[in-house]
């Protein structure tokens, strides 16, 4: 049937319930609450920082195991872990239409559409609860990343995932690379930069006056933080997982068991190596100039251009656990854990919208102001809480045949309304 919308004739709706893989949604279920976990720094709003500005400092042995944790597996870890589903999802869309003999030119638009109201949503997001919203982000980087390799063939991927790599390597490890032939790696960075969570405003007592600087924060990471990323060589994982899609890598993880194996033990081994020192230095077991562990010092650097390779091996992770418990059988124990968790994956903008309106609230200086009280430990079993709380919601939905409200309106936004009711 083709479904006439305003981009031009598609020869089908979104994705339908039985055409969906276990794997990308228990990442994606997975991966937020790596998210929400990881966002916990930006509502301790009271607490004492660091040199890198993100992290407390303050705290009992139990805090600064929190902390450490963090920094060695959630923190610059799971943000390239969401660009690569990111890129999973945009080509499986495409290819669902094109196979369903769409034009390749209306199906880009139709992704170009989706990423124009991402965009919309992210801000719109980012200025009433949630400064670091990253569905603006992406949605910026999925427009330009669509418009320039969506249709392009596996060479071209290729040539330009390797320029990406070299760009990465030039522009985040190069100062480093430069500054430790120079003998001067431990004045590479600035401690006495604002703390970075001063951008998320959760300590304004006014809601009007921390709604303009999440605005603003918002502006800045959707249009320059992101073009940026594209520049620096952060599109890489966008692409990697264009070509994973192509492959139906997560679709088809027992093919792929011998890849995603490798990509599992090497990505996480060089994740948490390179976020090691970082978390050494923040609880005081390694001693290093301040500038060191600043935003822009060295460990920093460090963690991000590792935290690309954490990412991928949690993905391919994932894909071997789902693979696993598929082939487990008819009697499958912790079927409905699995279940509610994927259920969070097929819901996932809902989902990340709802920690947003159960956080903010209840932590900012401008809501009930709870984020003062909380140390690393207790804030991180209140972001647990918050993630739980959309489990059940999208089990809910999922028992009821329902989609989350958010892709409700956005497939609507995309198809029509009477797509949207499919």
């Amino acid at each position: 049937m083709t479904i006439a919308t305003e981009e031009g004739p598609l020869r089908r709706g979104g994705v339908r319930p039985g055409e969906r893989a276990l794997a990308p949604d228990l990442a994606r279920g997975i991966m937020l609450l790596g998210i929400v976990l990881s966002n916990t720094a930006f509502h301790l709003w009271a607490a004492r920082r660091g040199p890198s500005g993100w992290q407390p400092v303050d705290g009992s042995w139990l805090d600064h195991a929190v902390q450490f944790t963090m920094i060695m597996v959630l923190d610059l870890r799971i943000y390239p872990l969401f660009a690569f589903l990111f890129g999973y999802g945009m080509m499986q869309l495409y290819l669902r239409q094109t196979a369903a003999g769409t034009d390749g030119r209306d199906a880009a638009k139709l992704l170009r559409k989706r990423s124009l109201w991402l965009i919309v949503i992210g801000l719109t997001h980012a200025t009433l609860l949630m400064a670091g919203d990253i569905i603006g982000f992406y949605g910026v980087l999925s427009l330009v990343l669509g418009l320039a390799f969506l249709r392009r063939g596996e060479r071209a991927l290729t040539w330009w995932i390797w320029i990406g790599v070299a760009l990465m390597a030039l522009v985040t490890a190069g100062p480093v690379i430069a500054a430790l032939l120079q003998g001067d790696l431990g004045t590479l960075g600035d401690a006495d930069a604002e703390a970075g969570f001063k951008a998320y405003a959760s300590d304004e007592e006014s809601w009007l006056t921390a709604a303009g600087t999440r605005l603003e924060t918002g502006l800045f990471v959707t249009f320059a933080a992101a073009p940026l990323t594209l520049v620096g060589g952060g599109y890489i994982l966008f692409l990697l997982g264009f070509r994973a899609a192509r492959r139906c890598v997560l679709e088809e993880p027992g093919r792929h068991r011998t890849l995603l194996r490798l990509t599992a033990v090497i990505g996480i081994a060089v994740g948490w190596l390179g976020a090691l020192p970082a978390a050494l230095a923040h609880i005081g077991v390694l001693h290093v100039p301040d500038d060191m562990q600043s935003e822009s010092g060295a460990l920093t650097a460090l963690r991000d251009i590792t935290g690309n390779a954490a990412g991928l091996g949690y993905v391919a992770a994932v894909a071997l656990l789902a693979h696993w418990w598929t082939t487990r059988g008819p009697l499958r124990r912790g079927a409905t854990a699995v279940t509610a968790v994927a259920s969070v994956g097929k819901r996932s903008l809902s989902c990340y919208l709802a920690h947003s309106l159960l956080f903010a609230p209840v932590l900012a200086a401008w809501g009930l102001g709870l984020g003062a009280h909380l140390g690393s430990t207790t804030m991180a079993l209140f972001a647990l809480a918050v993630w739980l709380v959309t489990v059940a919601g999208a089990y809910a939905l999922e028992r009821s045949g329902r989609r989350g409200p958010a892709e409700a309106v956005l497939r609507r936004l995309l198809y029509g309304p009477r797509a949207g009711r499919a």
